[in-house]
């Protein structure tokens, strides 16, 4: 388990993590999430005691990672894939990790079967592709079998196949009962593969919930409704906080009210009704409304080919 307690980083005059209170539970993956300078990178070193909090604390287990005499059995952690040393093999690196902690040499080799390494764990890591380094990476994350797991970016640059294995090795991990901390840009595969989210903005948690409740959040309720009498169903439900928008298909979408509340608004004021369907918003679209007004780096709107020779 990993709990933040009034959790703040202060560089100079600029804060980049304000006082937030999290916990990441056992059993589940935890989604981290949030635009460039969120503050995600600075909270997930804290975590991992590469930066001291200004102030408040988080701990790993019940107590700061330092404070730990064997981390690598109580959290493994990939922040970095790159900060290996170039001139070693894949299975050098993990065997001097190993030493460290008194791992034995088949949780090496357990290891790197897991990672899908074998054909190369003899060959130096300087060679290797992005994707065969997040391997590694994640390979050293999970030497020390621990209870606490965090995974920053981990399907960057993997292949299809490498992300299916990511999604099914972290959801096996929650099952078995871990504390799974997965930050990502990907929100197609957050989606798939997160049970809660946290969502930093500007260094504040500004959505902490499950994956289905920070979508009904952000999206809102909207319904696709088609019936041969839109004037009567317009009336029907009209109030301050409702809206309706007519489609080319004939259908309309009605915002402000559920479902079921519109069937039975139409039942009452006998109106037909051929069609009702609630329609959800996805991952992204909910973490594009949520981050609006959050993103501290925006890019340039770049032209169409035909707006460009107007």
């Amino acid at each position: 388990m990993i709990e933040a307690h009034a959790l703040t980083k202060k560089f100079g005059s600029k804060t980049a993590v304000a006082g937030i209170d999290f916990r990441v539970e056992p059993g589940q993956v935890t989604g981290f999430l949030g635009p460039n300078g969120a503050g995600k990178s600075t909270t997930m070193r804290m975590i991992a005691g590469l930066d001291r909090p200004t102030s408040g604390a988080v701990t790993v287990n019940g107590r700061r990672y330092r404070d730990h005499r064997a981390p690598l059995r109580e959290v493994g952690i990939l922040l970095d894939a790159k900060a290996v040393h170039t001139g070693r093999s894949a299975y050098k690196h993990l065997l001097a990790m190993a030493a460290t902690h008194g791992i034995g040499t088949k949780r090496v080799h357990d290891v790197i079967e897991l990672a899908g390494l074998e054909a190369v764990a003899h060959k130096r890591v300087g060679g290797f592709s992005l994707g065969m380094g997040q391997r590694l990476g994640i390979a050293a994350a999970l030497l020390g079998d621990p209870a606490t797991v965090i995974l920053d970016e981990p399907v960057n640059g993997l292949d299809p196949e490498g992300v299916r294995w990511v999604r099914t090795l972290v959801r096996g991990l929650a099952a078995e009962g871990r504390s799974v901390l997965l930050s990502s840009h990907l929100m197609s595969e957050m989606a798939q593969t997160a049970d809660h989210l946290i969502v930093l903005g500007r260094g504040r948690v500004i959505a902490d919930a499950s994956v289905d409740e920070v979508i009904a959040r952000a999206s809102g309720t909207s319904v696709r409704v088609r019936t041969p009498d839109i004037a009567g169903l317009n009336r029907a439900i009209a109030g301050p906080d409702v809206a309706l928008s007519t489609l080319d298909d004939g259908a309309v979408v009605v915002t402000g009210l559920a479902a079921e509340q519109i069937g039975d608004i139409a039942w009452h004021a006998r109106i037909p009704v051929h069609e009702l369907v609630a329609l959800s918003s996805s991952l992204e679209d909910a973490y594009m409304t949520l981050t609006a007004d959050e993103v501290e780096y925006r890019s340039a709107v770049v032209p169409t080919p035909e707006e460009a020779t107007r």
